[in-house]
Parts: C-alpha cells; structure tokens; sequence
C-alpha cells in the first residue's frame, strides 16, 4: 500500500481551489445565484476527523500494548488495520478536494461578495470547512503513520504486510 504525499494532497487541494474559484467567477459573471455553502459541511468534515483521530488513537494504544508485551494486549488484525489506513487515505484525498472546493469559493465570496451579510456567513462557513478538511488530512495521516510497519519487520509472510511503506 503506497503511502499518502503530502504534495499530491496539496496539489489536489490547490487544483479544486483555482477551479471552484474560476468557476464561481464565471457563474457570478453569468449573473446567476451562487449555491450557498452548507451549514453541515464543516460538521460533517469535524466528524469524519474525531473518527480517524480516535481510531489512530486506540490503534496507536493496542500497537504500544503488543510491542511491550502486556498480558491484558488485545492484538490488532493486520486487515482491520489495512482497511483503516485505506480509510484513513481515502477521506483524505476526498477532504483534499472537498477543502479546495470549499476554499475557492469562500476566497471568491471573500474578494467579491463580501457586502451582502448572507455572503459573509457563506464565506464563513467556506472557511471552516477548509478548516475541517485540514483535520481530516492531518487524522488521516497519524492513522497511516500509526500503522506503519517498521522497515526491518520480518514476520511470518516475510514482511510484505498490507502496511508497509515503500521503500
């Protein structure tokens, strides 16, 4: 499983934002109304990122546990732990997207259409969802990092785990 960059991130996020910019440009010039930004999407975005934030959390917590040898370790399965990092890159790429749409936007709204109090919120709202999306990218990469296995790890398939990061 190849790990996440952060300049493909980057780039998508930088890619979605001067499209959704241009594209809000033209659809103003076209005299039309702006779609509103929803209310629920930064809420949604928070909550996708406490998930990954809690399952690298308790990952992180049962991998410490199994390295130290504790009796009461519960021992993660290297699926469920594969499935969570695809997870974890998946929401990331998705929320890189999603952020640079929302940060387009909000930056027209911000350069334009700053006058008019419901523009204000739009831009507002625009922002924290940004903000969310960065949440989600920076769980998401803990989570990858927490499943990450060491370089030198030879098990019983000769160390070609599901989550190994290339080399």
């Amino acid at each position: 499983m190849n790990q996440l960059r952060i300049r493909t991130l980057a780039g998508l996020f930088a890619g979605a934002l001067v499209l959704a910019w241009a594209v809000a440009g033209l659809w103003d010039s076209l005299d039309r109304t702006l779609p509103a930004v929803p209310l629920l999407a930064p809420v949604v975005l928070g909550m996708v990122a406490v998930v990954l934030l809690i399952t690298a959390l308790s990952l992180r917590s049962r991998l410490r546990a199994q390295r130290e040898r504790r009796p009461d370790a519960r021992p993660v399965d290297r699926l469920m732990a594969a499935r969570a990092v695809l997870f974890g890159q998946a929401s990331a790429l998705v929320s890189a997207l999603a952020g640079g749409v929302y940060g387009g936007f909000g930056l027209f709204l911000l350069i334009h259409r700053l006058d008019v109090a419901n523009r204000r919120d739009q831009a507002v709202y625009a922002g924290l969802a940004v903000l969310a999306a960065a949440g989600v990218v920076a769980a998401a990469l803990l989570l990858e990092r927490v499943c990450r296995l060491p370089d030198g790890d030879d098990d019983e398939d000769g160390g070609h785990g599901p989550m190994r990061s290339p080399v």
